[in-house]
């Protein structure tokens, strides 16, 4: 990257390096310019992210996931985010390093950063929503939409509901086959053969009070995404479709107590304030939305006489819930805190905290943890 970076000290002369480099690296043209851009990008913007690449702990497209959320900064604050960046990550799990997890914790820290700025950001990027077709090997294309967030996440749930649908009344397709087969059935207008509840498309927004009256534009996040602008929120807030339930949260550890609720069946009730407050599968590496997780006892129902209750339960995909008891795999989770420690078979431990749903009341003169 350094190299490329020295190579590239005017951007009028990229097009023939790029041309000159692509037979000996091997890659297209275009693949050759971004990867110039990228290495400008991180010796300008990011050093610290590049001296992560040389020290092995960021591959190229974690690093590439960070450009993108930062790209619209000016260069002084995106460098103001990539040392906050280093800073946090200095002593953090090692699963904060995988690609999904530094993009995230990079959103959080651009929209401190430069928080009047954030509305902007997402206007220009939902302006160039998009439908890309890119045809492959082996008779197999990839139909690509890029949808706001909240759409997105929408559209997902609901092929996944008819999805599973199916797949319970019989279907021997797997899950990713029907998911694939049924998007293509609603966009060419045949019956996927199956009818849905809207609530099957339901979508999670954390949204603070003030910020929904207005009064504050920070600590909106969409569930499975990260930090949206609250301006954003508010006119997702206030769709016509869209449903609201009151959160109850402890203002000193933003953790969920109580959903505010007036349902008889506590049964669901825990599930989903389960489901609200932990967010995603409890294993620190495993980014599965909660919803699309199964229910877990911490203790176990029949060996250890575990209860059925929000404070013994916490959410697992289906994968890591059988791995859970597997051979030489330790598991430990605190649902009360959110603190999550496995051991792998080979001795390797990770670690994981679970993040509150809404930022914690600063103890004293420092700022609130991102």
């Amino acid at each position: 990257m350094t190299f490329l970076a020295s190579l590239a000290s005017d951007e009028g002369e990229w097009r023939g390096l790029t041309e000159e480099l692509a037979p000996s690296l091997r890659v297209s043209p275009v693949e050759v310019e971004k990867r110039i851009r990228n290495a400008v990008d991180l010796s300008r913007r990011m050093p610290r992210v590049l001296e992560a690449m040389r020290e092995g702990q960021v591959e190229l497209y974690g690093a590439r996931r960070i450009l993108a959320v930062t790209s619209p900064l000016s260069d002084e604050h995106a460098r103001q985010v990539d040392a906050l960046l280093s800073d946090k990550l200095a002593s953090a799990p090692a699963t904060s390093w995988q690609p999904r997890n530094l993009a995230q914790h990079a959103a959080r820290l651009v929209e401190k950063i430069d928080p009047g700025g954030q509305a902007e950001r997402a206007r220009m990027a939902r302006a160039g929503r998009r439908v890309e077709l890119d045809h492959g090997p082996n008779a197999q294309s990839r139909l690509t939409a890029e949808l706001p967030s909240e759409v997105a996440s929408a559209c997902y749930a609901r092929v996944d509901a008819m999805a599973r649908r199916l797949r319970r009344d019989g279907e021997s397709r797997t899950l990713d086959q029907l998911r694939a087969d049924v998007t293509a059935d609603l966009l060419l207008g045949n019956d996927p053969g199956v009818r849905v509840p809207e609530a099957a498309a339901m979508v999670y927004l954390h949204m603070p009070i003030d910020a929904a009256l207005s009064m504050s534009d920070s600590g909106c996040e969409l569930d499975g995404y990260g930090p949206i602008p609250a301006a954003v929120a508010r006119e997702i807030m206030t769709n016509t479709d869209s449903v609201w339930r009151k959160v109850l949260c402890d203002p000193a550890t933003g953790q969920p107590l109580d959903l505010g609720r007036s349902r008889r069946r506590p049964n669901a009730a825990i599930r989903e304030l389960v489901r609200v407050r932990d967010r995603e599968c409890v294993v620190p590496w495993c980014r599965r939305p909660a919803r699309h997780c199964d229910l877990d006892h911490q203790r176990e129902w029949s060996a250890e006489n575990g209860p059925t209750s929000a404070a013994n339960t916490a959410p697992r995909c289906r994968r890591h819930h059988r791995m859970k008891n597997a051979p030489g795999w330790i598991t430990r989770h605190d649902p009360l805190h959110g603190t999550s420690a496995i051991t792998t078979p080979h001795g390797s431990t990770y670690t994981g905290r679970r993040r509150p749903v809404l930022a914690p009341k600063p103890t004293g003169p420092d700022d609130p943890p991102f």
